[in-house]
């Protein structure tokens, strides 16, 4: 006869037992990873003229659509503005005015510079935004005057010629010195948008080492000038291309002492990986592709509010971005096209419409405020997409993107505090940061019911 087994003790039934059970997911608000720096979106060419009734939109309407962009308490808040330095092409629609139409002469010609107040709108809307509260002006080149390229050309590539570096980076310094005088400080100064790529549009080639090159004069030049502008490098159009770049600055001192901020887009795929550095990161520009408007937020596209939402986490998250920029604001639909804004303004017309894309930026940009700083989240189910961050007027931020198509409930361990009534909202295909009674807390247990594909943000304090 077998002998029989020993009967565990009441102590080793338990540690068996809290072996067995998974640990919680915990949130920890008494730690740091990244600061944040803010949410933006950009008007360039053309786009804040458009804003300002440029096809019909009246003033009562031009408001309502700021609300939405700029207002804390009404919209999104959002806190950046992406304004876009000079092009003079062709078609109204991708046109911005240059403020040197005209080769001086050569590279060390005195330049007539000139300034009509207005930048193809966005003088008004950069007054508007900081009017809303916005102090983040980031100004960014596509192209620099076609007379200093090799192209001979602000569209279609081309290069900018190494003897006119020094009047190129004058006259990023000039743009700046204009906003200064209509009472718009720039913070981030750009040279370069997607210098690994070549557009029919306005657009200018750099290689890493040209961009280094480069930033060895404009940023003595921008030092000397007495702005205030920190230097951003080097939007290209792939977060991954933006490596690259990024690695070259990084191996330069001189270069890596005038940058300020690493910048890239994220057109070429998904953020896989953070930038090679300890500068500030921002995600400059991304927008869904697609073909048609798209209001929807939930429909397998690729183009809709649920996958912005996506994007947004997980930029935040492995790409450790401080901040996120979207390309554009409100655009025009109809007879000039599709747009792939938040907002569609009507072509021609005293009308708009709000795509959900628009609300997925703003359950983040809303509520996450600039200077805020992510947090770690521990052990979360694989279908929810999980970030926390702590604002610094002490209030805290859970964004938990249910990605399953059924409803999950949810428990954190809180860490740093607690409150025993959060505020919940809801964003899904029916609900635009719905308000909603979906978490509690119980000591340091927060539980929360999350909707099937939703994005809940929960406000605690």
């Amino acid at each position: 006869m077998a002998a029989a087994e020993p009967v565990p003790s009441a102590a080793n039934q338990a540690n068996q037992a809290n072996q067995a059970a998974p640990a919680r997911p915990a949130i920890d608000f008494r730690a740091a990873l990244q600061p944040i720096d803010g949410f933006g979106f950009s008007m360039a060419f053309q786009r804040a003229d458009l804003l300002h009734g440029a096809r019909g939109l009246s003033p009562a309407k031009q408001r309502e659509v700021l609300d939405l962009l700029l207002s804390k308490e009404r919209g999104a808040g959002l806190s950046i503005l992406r304004l876009g330095i000079g092009s003079s092409t062709d078609r109204v629609y991708d046109h911005m005015p240059t403020i040197l139409p005209t080769d001086p002469g050569g590279p060390d010609a005195t330049p007539e510079y000139i300034w009509d107040g207005w930048d193809g709108g966005q003088v008004w809307l950069a007054k508007e935004a900081k009017a809303y509260g916005v102090k983040r002006f980031y100004a960014d080149a596509w192209s620099a005057p076609a007379f200093m390229k090799t192209n001979g050309s602000e569209n279609n590539g081309g290069e900018l010629l190494p003897a006119w570096r020094q009047a190129y980076a004058n006259y990023l310094v000039q743009y700046a010195k204009f906003y200064e005088r209509e009472g718009i400080g720039i913070t981030d100064l750009g040279f370069t948008n997607e210098p690994d790529w070549t557009a029919t549009y306005a657009s200018m080639r750099f290689t890493p080492q040209q961009a280094v090159d480069f930033l060895k004069v404009l940023g003595p030049t921008v030092r000397a000038s007495g702005l205030k502008a920190g230097v951003v490098c080097c939007d290209a159009a792939g977060w991954d291309r933006q490596v690259a770049y990024t690695e070259a600055i990084e191996a330069d001192p001189e270069a890596d002492k005038a940058v300020r901020t690493v910048t890239g887009h994220r057109y070429s795929g998904a953020t896989t990986v953070p930038q090679p550095t300890d500068k500030h990161v921002w995600m400059s520009e991304w927008s869904p592709d697609g073909t048609t408007w798209n209001e929807n937020w939930d429909d397998g596209s690729g183009y809709d509010g649920l996958s912005v939402a996506a994007d947004i986490q997980n930029t935040l998250t492995v790409g450790n971005a401080n901040a996120y920029v979207y390309w554009t604001g409100a655009s025009l639909g109809a007879s000039l096209g599709a747009t792939r804004g938040l907002i569609q303004l009507a072509n021609p017309g005293d009308d708009y419409r709000v795509s959900k894309r628009y609300w997925a930026l703003a359950a983040f940009s809303r509520f996450i405020r600039p200077a805020a700083v992510r947090v770690p989240v521990t052990d979360a189910d694989p279908a929810l997409r999980v970030t926390a961050f702590r604002n610094p007027d002490g209030s805290r931020v859970i964004e938990i993107l249910n990605t399953a198509t059924t409803e999950k409930s949810a428990e954190f361990t809180l860490r740093g505090g607690h409150d025993r009534h959060p505020d919940g909202y809801v964003t899904d295909e029916t609900r635009s940061i719905a308000p909603a009674d979906v978490a509690s807390t119980h000591g340091t247990t927060l539980t929360a019911r999350l909707a099937p594909r939703a994005l809940t943000t929960i406000v605690l304090d």
